[in-house]
């Protein structure tokens, strides 16, 4: 078969005209005519681009456009793989419904087995749970932190006030939660938040949310998640006074404050309130100590019953106050950049009674 290209070169040559010449007076570069004499169609951009610049240069060489454009199209069609649908084997038309028909069957089975599992599971959960509560109801005290956890009929909260105790009873896990309160049953449905004023004073002490209740099964219990409004409610339990230190016992270099007296020795609050960034460390009644930083507008509550030991790295960030006994004691505030230690808590003195003192600490 002819080649295009060997016929523009051919012509050109019998002309004598050098590519530089032709590239001037045709505006095609000389790049573009090396490659259509080489029939290196990658060079172009695009087939138009290439079809353009073969006819303008044959044109230019007296050679017939239309005959080197056919050779072309003839030599690219002589390239060009075969159609594909020529070549691929075909399928028996009957394996694409059967593949799709497969899948169907496995997915609907996989559904099923996964009902089923799941309903052994849960079936297996309600057990455990019913074996869980046994015979005996617990109690549980409310404390700073927030109680979650799942409660049965009879199991006992204890929250703390100033006078005393106040013993919540679960009365109800059978389609909605029930407590039992000195201010009567108080009911709270599944998903629901709800305050409860637990004692009739018409200021709610707790915040009682329930995420889980059987409607049918009242062994299942309920899954609730309870927190105190106010820290004073925390139930604490009363001071060891075999803890209590004796007033002669104490150092004498150590300096204190004596903000209370009393015949009797009980649970005190101590509140912090945070006006700048400090990092404040705390330890009620020689339990673990609790650490963390706190920015202005914080307000942290500690109960204590026999003592508290505070230590800030920046005494005048925070302002402290002690709860006792319904009334209420501001600390000094230190000067900027002073780092406080202190215990407050309660001591014996020699008459007898006891008293709740602050006492620096080096």
């Amino acid at each position: 078969m002819e080649s295009y290209g060997e016929i523009l070169k051919t012509a050109r040559e019998a002309k004598g005209l050098e590519l530089e010449l032709i590239a001037r007076e045709t505006s095609i570069t000389q790049e573009y005519l090396e490659a259509l004499e080489k029939e290196d169609a990658a060079a172009f951009p695009g087939e138009p681009y290439l079809i353009g610049f073969l006819k303008n240069y044959a044109e230019y060489l007296e050679v017939d456009a239309n005959h080197v454009a056919t050779l072309y199209h003839a030599k690219k069609i002589q390239e060009s793989p075969p159609p594909l649908a020529l070549t691929k084997r075909e399928r028996p038309r009957f394996v694409i419904p059967l593949i799709v028909s497969l899948c169907v069957i496995f997915v609907v089975g996989l559904g099923v087995a996964a009902t089923i599992i799941f309903k052994a599971k849960f079936a297996k959960l309600e057990e455990d749970l019913a074996l869980a509560r046994g015979t005996e109801f617990k109690k549980y005290e409310l404390t700073s932190k927030p109680f979650t956890g799942r409660l049965f009929k009879s199991d006992q909260l204890v929250m703390g006030t100033d006078s005393g105790n106040i013993f919540l009873t679960v009365a109800e896990t059978e389609g909605i939660f029930g407590l039992e309160t000195p201010a009567g049953i108080q009911y709270v449905e599944l998903s629901e938040e709800l305050e409860l004023d637990v004692d009739g004073n018409s200021i709610p002490e707790l915040i009682v949310y329930v995420s889980d209740v059987s409607q049918k099964n009242v062994d299942r219990g309920a899954e609730v998640k309870i927190m105190l409004k106010n820290a004073a409610n925390v139930a604490v339990a009363s001071p060891d006074e075999n803890q209590i230190p004796n007033a002669e016992d104490l150092p004498k270099e150590q300096a204190r404050t004596e903000i209370l007296s009393d015949t009797r020795a009980y649970p005190f609050t101590v509140n912090a309130s945070f006006r700048a960034g400090c990092l404040f460390r705390y330890r009620p009644d020689r339990k673990e100590t609790v650490e963390d930083y706190f920015a202005s507008g914080d307000i942290l509550n500690m109960t204590s019953s026999n003592g508290l030991r505070v230590w800030v790295s920046n005494g005048n960030a925070v302002k402290l106050q002690v709860v006792a006994n319904s009334k209420t004691y501001e600390l000094g505030v230190s000067k900027a950049g002073e780092v406080i230690a202190e215990d407050i808590k309660w001591i014996k003195d020699t008459d007898g009674r006891y008293k709740l003192v602050v006492v620096d600490l080096d």
